[in-house]
């Protein structure tokens, strides 16, 4: 139970019904949220996934469990192309893995999270258009299904 202690921030927004729906918008909303939030180079990302799931409406269960995307295990491989990235666009010369120290990432904080934000962005802006695709891909699918077991059902009655 200690681990709710923070929930009563949100209040009586986390009562809306489109963060608990579970439709193509709100699904799609969702996980590109969570795993916009996963790109950010800090800590509590749950937290910055709820207030902008509660603001945008977006599915908060999936919000939430996109950020964990990003663990200990996974910042390596996400964070490097994210700095690379802001580095090259800052014209910064990027820190070598085995120099780095904590000091050198201060100077260079601002190139990881202009990169992080990039590829954030892109990430969330086509994950959410690839999750609508699909989600309605697969509702067109079922509807055509449907029409069939239909169509099939009124064949066999007309030649019984």
């Amino acid at each position: 139970m200690n681990g709710f202690r923070y929930i009563h921030l949100f209040g009586d927004s986390l009562k809306q019904a489109e963060l608990w729906a579970f439709n193509r918008n709100s699904v799609a909303k969702g996980i590109a949220i969570g795993l916009f939030c996963a790109f950010l180079p800090m800590p509590f990302e749950m937290l910055a996934a709820i207030f902008i799931a509660v603001s945008m409406g977006g599915h908060l269960p999936f919000a939430v469990v996109g950020v964990w995307v990003s663990n200990p295990l996974t910042w390596i491989p996400l964070y490097t192309p994210c700095y690379l990235l802001g580095a090259w666009m800052m014209g910064v010369e990027p820190i070598p893995l085995n120099e780095i120290t904590i000091l050198q990432i201060g100077w260079h904080y601002v190139a990881l999270w202009l990169g992080c934000l990039i590829i954030g962005s892109i990430l969330a802006v086509s994950t959410h258009f690839i999750v609508s695709l699909l989600w309605r891909l697969h509702i067109i699918r079922r509807w055509r299904s449907r029409l069939e077991t239909r169509r099939i059902r009124k064949a066999n009655k007309m030649n019984q």
